[in-house]
């Protein structure tokens, strides 16, 4: 994925949005990808797809998730949740039947697993494995979460986070930071500034949910551990009178003021959470094109 910032300096924000649209990366499961005759029509060529796994599903459902999106001209990037693996030569199967579809980037998570159905707590344990490597998977997306952790203290976070970033560098691998959805621009943006020396210089991409119902939305993040800014937003007097919908349409504008305010900030991108549909995110995204590029057509204020 290009990163925002190679356009940010003397444009205005109607290019960044556009950018930030047109480059945004999008989750959907291996149902949505295979049960959608045209996936191409839906996304531009080359979209990051990013396949999640769920637990007592069937791995196999994700490798041919991933062989349709190639073949749909898109980048899969399938979910690996590590506390799931049952063995080594699981994850060995895993990854090579990801590797023969052409797949070579993934997004390695812990997983909703309440205890490890295998040899891996974390990770951290996969990483240090070298099955990644053996596999030549050196593109490797990570967690973060701006709202804290559900489970693990800040410490905790912050020294596992050094030691992946340490494993990148030692490695040659290609780490970035795809964070849990959040609904405040500000709590985002002070956890970046907080943890801006340990995630140099991998690029993070800001997790928000696509256009939806209200209600889904706060039971996602009820589900998912993002209580401070599920908080946040029922206590606001326009979040109480939007009961019905959600876009990020606002979070949009700050994340492209960022940008332009921030040049050398860590944030690349953004990563769509489509909980009221792949299709109806994928809408959203190309009006928000649409929208961009009528801004960038009026006349320039500059010098009146």
């Amino acid at each position: 994925m290009k990163l925002v910032h190679e356009q940010a300096q003397g444009t205005d924000q109607g290019l960044i949005l556009q950018d930030l649209a047109r480059e945004a990366s999008i989750e959907a499961t291996p149902s949505q990808i295979l049960d959608t005759h045209d996936v191409a029509g839906l996304l531009p060529g080359g979209t990051s797809v990013y396949v999640p796994f769920l637990p007592g599903a069937d791995f196999q459902r994700t490798v041919d998730a991933c062989r349709k999106l190639i073949g749909d001209g898109m980048h899969p990037v399938p979910h690996v949740p590590a506390r799931a693996v049952e063995s080594h030569d699981q994850l060995r199967d895993w990854l090579a039947g990801l590797t023969e579809t052409g797949t070579h980037r993934i997004m390695l998570i812990a997983g909703d697993n309440d205890a490890p159905a295998g040899p891996f707590d974390d990770t951290l344990g996969v990483l240090e494995s070298g099955l990644l490597a053996d596999h030549h998977i050196h593109q490797v997306g990570i967690a973060g979460h701006p709202d804290g952790h559900p489970v693990a203290g800040s410490d905790l976070i912050t020294s596992a986070m050094a030691r992946k970033r340490d494993y990148a560098i030692e490695t040659g691998t290609h780490m970035w930071v795809v964070t849990q959805f959040a609904f405040d621009s500000d709590t985002f943006f002070e956890w970046l500034e907080q943890h801006c020396e340990v995630m140099t210089p991998m690029p993070v991409y800001f997790g928000l949910a696509g256009p939806t119902k209200l209600t889904t939305l706060i039971a996602y993040a009820a589900r998912c551990g993002v209580g401070v800014s599920a908080r946040m937003m029922k206590r606001r007097p326009s979040a109480a009178r939007l009961l019905t919908s959600w876009t990020p349409d606002g979070l949009m504008q700050s994340i492209a003021q960022h940008v332009i305010d921030e040049p050398h900030s860590l944030l690349a991108g953004i990563h769509v959470f489509p909980f009221g549909g792949l299709e109806r995110s994928a809408q959203w995204l190309h009006g928000l094109c649409r929208e961009a590029n009528e801004l960038n057509q009026q006349p320039s204020q500059a010098g009146v």
